[in-house]
């Protein structure tokens, strides 16, 4: 596997956007199955998009893995989350142990999960299961300077491309991507406020529970660390810069992952709102990775709308969700199965007999 030599200026190559043709061919076949037109809704959308990005008509089986990036946050030092920093350490150890709710939805719906380290601040040692793509240990306090260097930004995203280049090894064809880190809601409510324009009042959430006075902290705090590297606003800001200003090394890593994902084909479910931040951010910077991607739920971060608003993505699921680790993601694949095997497997109204509507 060769990361790509700058990731600042190639990021985009090799994605192409799916083909309207095979959009046509999914639709056409969609309404000669037996049932009322358009009457399997959202399915029917999922099923024309998975065929567009495969560009086959039959999938009996699917390849599905889960990714969940960790790294720690330096704004975690100014009391914006519940949790102290070493959790993110903690709830590592947990994945590679089997003991997180991500372990169990991965392991009951059949995706193979993969761990990456890019950048907990802590020594983990040698553990089977784990990949080891550290950065740094955790990003700089974007409250009094730019989270990240320009080098381990390219770094950070090249971690993602990487496995990208190996889901697609392995054959993988559906992808949900998760995350783990600590004040990591502080960083995406930043990345909101500045790629959609809203006040960081607007998007910025609770995270992992804070009481009313913590977390009218927190908002505070992102409003210091908009207008410390964003003054004014500076609409339609690079989303490099954004990135490496107010990001984490996970999201970035999430962001290089979906376009790698994007360039091999591979569907990508987006998680809840930090992993939705990386895709916003990959959809800034290039917009046909948008035909790549679904939205496995909305959560109840209240910056999650508005991201999915700025890409333009449908949930597929609403459950009051706000765990992250790819949870939601993975709900969300045996409804994508569903939505293929009906349209793989559902008899046409001709091959069953069956009469069609006359009106």
């Amino acid at each position: 596997m060769k990361p790509i030599s700058s990731p600042a200026a190639e990021i985009s190559r090799g994605i192409q956007g799916t083909n309207p043709q095979w959009s046509e061919r999914a639709r056409t076949r969609l309404n000669r199955l037996t049932k009322p037109l358009g009457s399997l809704g959202s399915l029917e959308t999922i099923a024309e998009r998975m065929v567009a990005i495969g560009e086959e008509e039959s999938f009996r089986e699917l390849r599905k893995m889960v990714y969940v990036f960790a790294s720690d946050h330096g704004i975690a030092a100014e009391g914006v989350s519940a949790y102290p920093k070493e959790v993110t350490r903690q709830m590592v150890m947990n994945f590679l142990s089997n003991g997180a709710a991500i372990n169990v939805l991965a392991r009951l719906h059949g995706a193979r999960l993969v761990v990456v380290d890019v950048g907990v601040d802590g020594d983990l040692g040698p553990v089977p299961g784990m990949v080891d793509r550290k950065v740094r240990r955790g990003t700089r306090n974007m409250l009094h300077e730019p989270a990240m260097s320009e080098g381990e930004l390219d770094r950070a995203l090249e971690v993602g491309f990487e496995q990208a280049e190996s889901a697609h090894e392995e054959g993988c064809r559906l992808l949900a991507v998760g995350e783990m880190g600590i004040g990591n809601t502080t960083s995406a409510s930043a990345i909101t406020s500045v790629l959609t324009g809203q006040a960081p009042g607007l998007v910025t959430g609770k995270g992992t529970g804070l009481n009313p006075e913590a977390y009218a902290h927190k908002i505070r705090v992102v409003e210091a660390v908009v207008e410390r590297h964003f003054p004014g606003g500076e609409e339609g800001s690079d989303p490099l810069k954004v990135l490496r200003s107010v990001g984490g090394l996970e999201i970035a890593a999430m962001t290089g992952m979906m376009l790698g994902a994007a360039r091999h084909r591979i569907a990508v479910i987006v998680d809840g709102f930090i992993s939705t931040a990386a895709a916003a951010l990959a959809y800034a910077l290039e917009p046909r990775v948008k035909d790549y991607l679904f939205a496995g739920h909305c959560s109840e971060e209240p910056g999650h709308r508005f991201l999915l608003d700025f890409i333009g993505l449908e949930p597929i699921l609403s459950l009051h969700l706000r765990l992250g680790e790819g949870t939601g993601a993975v709900l969300a694949m045996p409804v994508i199965e569903s939505a293929l095997r009906v349209y793989s497997e559902m008899a046409t109204f001709a091959s069953a007999g069956v009469s069609g509507a006359t009106s």
